[in-house]
């Protein structure tokens, strides 16, 4: 399934990074090198006749912009590391978020196991990345102090919540929040063609819902560890909600015109957000939620937090 990044130009942090990352034509190169295969740094600098020196501080610069996947493998002399593609479209929004230009950013990563409240319906599990936690199938397992270090989890029905701090918007106020995270439908073993309506909800108000096409499968998930079954789901793909004064947006397309003041974030200790499957949905067929370790997408649920003097 292809592989999106979406990028605000509005956002200088990450606009300098990617910018310069592209500038240099080796590092181009190495985009187009990598774009069919994976390599090692000694084989991406012989291909491209640079020294392995050269070769690994464009890889650096890669790596930094998010724009490569870097693996480090067990070799018969220590370790190498492999470089592979990690993107297929980078899309450049000209949107903003918000609209204030004095506008300050909390990133919070949530680990997919650090839920405060779920309901879990079989077929349904958690895993680490070394073991299944506990059973697979037991939705008691979801109430283990072992799902902290869950890096998959997934259920047929039900829903998982987290309560997010919002101690940051004392004094001020909220314009902007966004999540991302990376996720699929749940079928036995896996079914490419298995649609699921996952909902997602912040502070008990539904935001909006996402049909996911299918629970992937058919070749490994570039970060799954080598224990984890050919046969088992593999990958997910990777969603972005915002929420701001103009609506709701799923990825770039506009889905709701609730807004975030409607949200109340900024009231009491913290807020919830909630990902399910509701239980009158048309397209009940679970979910499978990645962590930073699995999957193809190396980070845990990434919510970002953006405010403004009142």
């Amino acid at each position: 399934m292809p592989r999106y990044m979406h990028l605000s130009i509005y956002d200088e942090d990450r606009m300098e990074k990617i910018m310069a990352a592209m500038a240099a034509k080796a590092r181009r190169d190495i985009l187009r090198l990598v774009n069919e295969n994976s390599y090692s740094v000694t084989e991406i600098a012989r291909l491209l006749n640079m020294p392995t020196s050269t070769a690994a501080f464009h890889i650096n610069h890669l790596q930094a912009a998010d724009l490569i996947h870097v693996q480090t493998k067990s070799a018969q002399h220590g370790s190498s590391k492999i470089i592979s593609r990690k993107l297929d479209e980078l899309n450049i929004s000209y949107v903003p978020d918000y609209d204030s230009h004095s506008v300050m950013t909390t990133v919070m990563d949530i680990p997919i196991g650090s839920f405060t409240d779920c309901q879990a319906a079989p077929s349904c599990g958690m895993a680490t990345e070394s073991n299944i936690i506990e059973n697979d199938d037991v939705p008691a397992v979801f109430f283990s102090p072992a799902r902290l270090g869950a890096q998959i989890i997934w259920f047929s029905a039900g829903y998982l919540e987290y309560r997010l701090p919002n101690y940051v918007l004392r004094d001020k106020e909220p314009v902007g929040l966004s999540f991302s995270l990376e996720i699929c439908s749940e079928a036995p073993n896996y079914r490419m063609n298995w649609e699921s309506d996952i909902t997602f909800w912040v502070n008990g108000r539904e935001i909006c819902t996402w049909t996911s096409p299918g629970d992937f499968g058919g070749h490994r998930g570039q970060l799954n560890p080598e224990w984890w079954a050919d046969s088992a789901t593999q990958y997910g793909l990777l969603k972005t909600i915002r929420i701001n004064s103009r609506g709701v947006y799923l990825d770039e397309n506009k889905v709701s015109a609730l807004t975030l003041t409607e949200l109340a974030i900024d009231e009491g200790e913290y807020f919830t957000l909630r990902i399910g499957i509701k239980p009158d949905a048309v397209n009940v067929g679970g979910l499978n939620l990645f962590g930073e370790k699995f999957g193809n997408y190396q980070q845990n649920i990434i919510v970002k937090l953006s405010y403004q003097d009142k």
